[in-house]
């Protein structure tokens, strides 16, 4: 059912007191004047929602699937109101949330969602990830009164944005790579995943990629040609849960295993969920940060 049918719900879900308390946040359009402290909050973002987790923030309704793991809690504590794409609009009503919080993938739906509940757009994209991330954490502690919570968050994550940046230094260049079944894309420093590169000084192996959404398309001799020092994988069809070839079958070819990266066992298949589905999300960018961590630290210069 459309908005525009539940004129009566609506009436009622987005009167406000005279006497509530605003503040002005960032968002991704712009600044936004909110009430304080919402308490009943749907959330159409899963970055929104990975940060909102990592804060302890309550969420009471959210869009499945979610493909995110860690937030079990949030699972089974909220209602499910719809998908990403589609909005149950009705659920929503009779829930008459405070506040609703779109973005990425669900940020076409913030006028439609906006007759329901103020709703704000929380996207994370492109170049400047690490700090729209950071934005989003000082907005998110402004608006419901978290700020040392948000102040802590965001100490946590400069202190692992350092650590990787430095077991990173010295390591070589990187190649950013999507696989899709047996299809693959490779990203650069102003795409989507482009902050391992600008965030943590890691030179690209190949300068000049296309920052489509999609990435540039690539083949197996275009490794092989670049012939990166690390080939960083993220695997779309794991992020979603989808029956197809894995990135290792993928990757499972000559022209790749002759590659620097191949040759040094420096092929480093990140969680993709964190990157794919939440990436810009507090807790998804430290959980891929301590991947990278991992893989740059115990190797040799």
């Amino acid at each position: 059912m459309r908005p525009l049918l539940l004129a009566g719900f609506v009436a009622c879900a987005t009167a406000v007191s005279a006497a509530a308390e605003t503040v002005s946040i960032d968002t991704a359009t712009g600044s936004a004047e909110l009430e304080t402290a919402p308490e009943t909050v749907v959330v159409f973002d899963a970055p929104s929602i990975d940060t909102l987790h990592a804060l302890g923030q309550p969420i009471a309704g959210i869009p499945q699937p979610l493909y995110l793991s860690g937030i079990d809690d949030v699972v089974a504590s909220a209602e499910t109101v719809g998908t990403m794409f589609e909005p149950d609009f009705e659920a929503l009503a009779v829930m008459q949330p405070d506040l609703i919080i779109a973005g990425g993938r669900s940020s076409a739906q913030v006028d439609a969602l906006s007759q329901i509940a103020p709703t704000i757009d929380m996207t994370i994209w492109g170049e400047g990830m690490v700090e729209q991330t950071r934005a989003r954490i000082k907005a998110f502690g402004e608006l419901f009164g978290k700020q040392a919570e948000a102040e802590a968050l965001t100490g946590d994550l400069d202190a692992k944005l350092a650590e990787a940046k430095e077991a990173v230094a010295g390591k070589g260049t990187g190649l950013i790579v999507l696989t899709n079944g047996g299809k693959i894309s490779a990203y650069g420093a102003n795409s989507r995943f482009g902050w391992l590169h600008g965030a943590l000084d890691l030179p690209e192996a190949h300068p000049g990629l296309e920052d489509d959404t999609h990435g540039q398309a690539i083949s197996f001799e275009f490794i092989a040609e670049t012939d990166p020092d690390w080939l960083l994988v993220i695997d779309r069809g794991a992020a979603i849960n989808a029956d197809s070839q894995s990135a290792q079958a993928t990757l499972d070819n000559p022209l790749v295993a002759r590659s620097k990266a191949a040759q040094q066992g420096h092929i480093l298949y990140l969680d993709a969920a964190p990157m794919y589905i939440s990436g810009g999300g507090a807790s998804s960018m430290m959980h891929t940060l301590d991947e990278i961590i991992s893989a740059f630290g115990t190797s040799e210069s």
